[in-house]
């Protein structure tokens, strides 16, 4: 399934339905009188968080939406039928803006939330109601008031435990393969991730959401590289996993890199918790990843693990560490 995470729809809830000017005729019956009745509300347009969607891809197709009008009333004071509502469902973290794309009128945390977006218009009076002492034949009544329609902006932000952020090629999607039930895709080349990916870890009992970023470089905060279109997915993360390479050349300035970006983007980004995690152990020797580790140290107080994602043994490790850090 493709990924999309913002996107512009146009939305009409439903016409409320006409009041009747009906009267009674029947036969044998002296005198006759209003018998008209109400019309039916319009259905409303209703968006509702999903658990199981991660894109907004659906709206893509399909940009217009509208729910139904109510019916009109009817003779022997029938009140016409109420319109359907249309219930839209959208993931997660979906915020909703109005057509200016910058005003947020509804932001989605909650999973089964729902907020209705166009309220249906009301039904109109039948002439039953316009009787009175003083006029027994109203001829009066009302017709139905129109439904809401907008044009609105769904932008995507992500909702993680934790976000995995590094430069391109770190090793980011092969944790989140490794420790989840994800399945990104994962080659020996950058910018391999082109979407966010989600995925679940389990552990003594505990379940940890993990997002995993597509690489960042420098002027990511700019719109350079995937740049800035994925930053905001990890505004909401709890904590920060930072995945570094450790066969890089030069791991200070790779972790500056990656911490300048996201400060340049939001200093809340930059303060977020962090757990570093130096990968790639397995094609350097024990004396040469302490030294690297003590180095980095200097430079940072976030705590800093070793592992390689192709062993199992530190699957269990970077668990337990992700579990402390989601809460």
């Amino acid at each position: 399934m493709k990924f999309l995470d913002q996107v512009k729809i146009y939305i009409k809830a439903g016409n409320g339905g006409d009041g009747s000017p009906s009267f009674r005729r029947e036969k044998f019956i002296e005198y006759g009188g209003p018998d008209g009745g109400d019309g039916g509300k319009g259905g409303s347009v209703i968006l509702k968080a999903e658990r199981n969607l991660n894109t907004l891809i659906d709206f893509r197709y399909q940009q217009h939406h509208k729910a139904k009008r109510g019916n009109n009333g009817a003779g022997q004071n029938r009140t016409g039928k109420s319109g359907d509502d249309l219930i839209l469902k959208v993931p997660l973290g979906t915020q909703v803006f109005e057509e200016d794309n910058k005003t947020l009128i509804f932001d989605f945390i909650k999973i089964g939330e729902e907020f209705v977006a166009a309220a249906g218009g009301n039904g109109g009076l039948g002439n039953t109601r316009f009787k009175s002492s003083t006029n027994r034949a109203p001829r009066k009544f009302t017709k139905g008031t129109r439904g809401e329609e907008f044009t609105i902006w769904l932008q995507l932000k992500t909702i993680a435990d934790v976000g995995i952020i590094g430069l391109p090629n770190a090793g980011k999607s092969s944790l989140l393969a490794a420790i989840t039930n994800a399945n990104p895709k994962i080659a020996n080349y950058e910018f391999t991730t082109l979407n966010p990916n989600l995925g679940v870890a389990s552990y003594d009992d505990k379940e940890v959401t993990i997002a995993d970023i597509p690489g960042l470089v420098e002027g990511a905060h700019k719109g350079t590289g995937l740049g800035i279109q994925f930053l905001k997915h990890i505004e909401r993360c709890k904590s920060l996993l930072h995945m570094i390479d450790i066969t890089n050349d030069d791991i200070k300035k790779s972790y500056n890199q990656v911490k300048k970006e996201l400060k340049s983007y939001s200093s809340k980004l930059a303060k977020k918790r962090e757990l570093i995690v130096l990968n790639k152990t397995d094609l350097i020797d024990d004396k040469e990843m302490k030294k690297i580790e003590k180095n980095l140290k200097k430079i940072t107080k976030s705590e800093i693990i070793t592992i390689s994602t192709i062993k199992k043994k530190y699957i269990s490790k970077i668990k337990a560490k992700l579990v402390g850090y989601a809460s």
